[in-house]
């Protein structure tokens, strides 16, 4: 039985437009007017669309995009559990690996997988756009598979950051990709809302699977014998998501691929960071730290400059920054999750890697519910307010952080801010691509999706940057006892920065309460043919336009 949809107009007349979705062996898109073919009506007419599956393949599109969205939520779980691991056992790595871990020396065990994924997520949701965002997902899993696995035989530090690096580069090519998938086979909605919040779970999740095996498999088995696991984990997963994955024509399989402003963004975000994360080990007095940051700062212009006038088929519209409130969301998005890293890194300091695995069970607890929370709230609160209170999260829990006795208890301390930080990714990553998908057209789902991305894991790996900065200048020439004062300065910068986000989040984000069921045919209307093939196999229930 079809699914029916009434986009309201005048009521002098009706057209009756019945849509047949094609599967893999079915013939076009049939259209059928009440005039028949080629007819036009002589008036106005509300437009009713009549979605009926042709084949039998499609008879439980339901099932179909259920199964499709539990697994990529397992390969987002996973990703984030390898992620998770260096967060929780990363000084014992490094030391294992040769690295001293004196102050600002092990922060790029942890910022280089982030430093990647952020830094191409910006262009790999237009290469999914171009390329098939499925393509793009299977891709990223296998790179990601990769180069996990090579981890287990690195024998030095630099070797083993260089391929988490590398490894983030398919975690980069999966994360908006995945994203994208999701934003347009699900119209807008409690479905989508309920979609992108177990969406943005699994990371926690994966995060506190990561943090308990990271400290059973270093302290007792091994931890070679981990990223061989995690790396086996990903093989079967992808494997079974090839095999889930109905055939997709790209939205946009005509573009092109807009080469020198992907080098420009690339260069400018790789080697910002790079110049921050390295900072805090070889200090702002080394000659080639200022020549990088002039050089990032000057590649950023050239690539807004590019982007804006010169470049014909855009990794970055202009339109996408048309849209409401979305520049101002983007540095909300920004600061928010420099602030988040700064209280997930600086709380692993205080205990044993396996307690400190242990004490990370409420974070995934805490994600959890924050999760029925931000569902429960989308449709009855007006989105910058779910963000202000992820962010909120963010500023308490680095100040119960810095402000912590060094004798306190763990009940007392470091509970409550792990608890609280676990509200902030499920809040703040679910109010803002909710605000960015809906805001923008089906066409733009994926460049809208990348910059929200690679601001929240771009965001992760240069808060470490900055707070390791601050950290180092602190701690220089103390004695050994009060480096914690390094430790509390970087924690109330990160409250600093919540701070920051919170008002400009009051101050320009504005998005009303979602309630809408279905597309906004009027974000649509420079997309008159460009809906994904993805929809034919899971019976999409809207299309764009018809006639």
């Amino acid at each position: 039985m079809g699914i029916t949809t009434t986009i309201e107009a005048p009521p002098q007349a009706t057209e009756v437009i019945n849509v047949s979705f094609q599967s893999k062996d079915s013939c076009p898109v049939s259209r059928q007017g009440d005039g028949g073919l080629g007819t036009e009506p002589s008036e106005p007419a509300a437009r009713l669309f009549t979605i009926e599956p042709v084949s039998s393949g499609d008879s439980h599109p339901r099932l179909v995009i259920t199964t499709l969205l539990v697994t990529l939520n397992m390969i987002q779980a996973v990703k984030f559990l390898y992620n998770f691991i260096t967060i929780v056992g990363g000084l014992t790595l490094s030391v294992d690996l040769g690295r001293e871990t004196g102050v600002g020396q092990a922060n790029w065990m942890a910022a280089s997988y982030s430093l990647t994924q952020g830094a191409f997520v910006l262009v790999t949701g237009r290469l999914g756009s171009i390329y098939g965002h499925q393509n793009l997902v299977l891709a990223g899993c296998a790179v990601f598979s990769v180069f996990v696995l090579a981890n287990a035989f690195c024998r030095d530090y630099i070797s083993f950051v260089a391929i988490r690096a590398l490894a983030g580069v398919g975690g980069g090519m999966f994360m908006p990709n995945a994203v994208a998938i999701m934003t347009t086979v699900i119209p807008p909605g409690r479905s989508r809302n309920l979609a992108l919040g177990f969406f943005s779970a699994a990371p926690p999740i994966g995060g506190v699977i990561g943090a308990l095996l990271a400290g059973l498999f270093i302290e007792i088995v091994g931890w070679k014998w981990l990223f061989i696991l995690i790396a086996g984990c990903s093989v079967v997963v992808t494997a079974f998501l090839a095999w889930v994955f109905p055939r997709e024509q790209p939205i946009d399989r005509n573009g092109k691929i807009d080469f020198v402003g992907a080098c420009l963004g690339l260069f400018g975000l790789l080697l910002f960071n790079v110049v921050w994360n390295q900072a805090p080990s070889v200090g702002w007095d080394t000659p080639y730290e200022i020549a990088c940051l002039i050089l990032s700062v000057l590649s950023f212009a050239a690539f807004i400059v590019w982007e804006k006038s010169f470049a014909k088929d855009p990794i970055m519209p202009v339109q996408v920054f048309r849209a409401p409130t979305f520049t101002a969301l983007i540095f909300v998005v920004l600061l928010t999750y420099m602030g988040f890293s700064i209280t997930l890194w600086y709380s692993r300091y205080i205990h044993p890697i396996l307690k400190t695995g242990i004490h990370f069970i409420p974070f995934g607890g805490g994600a959890v519910i924050a999760v029925a929370l931000a569902a429960w709230l989308i449709s009855r609160v007006a989105a910058q307010w779910i963000l202000a209170i992820g962010i909120g999260t963010v500023i308490v829990s680095n100040l119960l952080l810095a402000t912590m006795p060094i004798q306190q208890t763990y009940w007392a301390g470091i509970f409550p801010a792990v608890l609280l930080s676990s509200f902030c990714p499920d809040l703040a990553y679910v109010a803002a691509q909710l605000i960015a998908s809906n805001s923008v057209g089906r066409r733009h789902q994926g460049v809208a999706g990348s910059l929200i991305g690679t601001l929240n894991l771009y965001g992760n790996s240069l808060g470490l940057g900055f707070a390791g900065t601050i950290e180092a200048q602190v701690s220089n020439g103390l004695e050994i006892g009060d480096i914690v004062l390094g430790y509390r300065a970087a924690l109330y910068f990160g409250m600093a920065l919540g701070v920051v986000a919170l008002i400009l989040n009051f101050a320009f984000v504005r998005m009303p309460k979602d309630q809408r069921q279905g597309w906004d045919e009027s974000l649509e209307s420079d997309l008159p043919e460009n809906t994904s093939a993805l929809a034919s196999a899971v019976d999409r229930r809207m299309i764009s336009s018809v006639g």
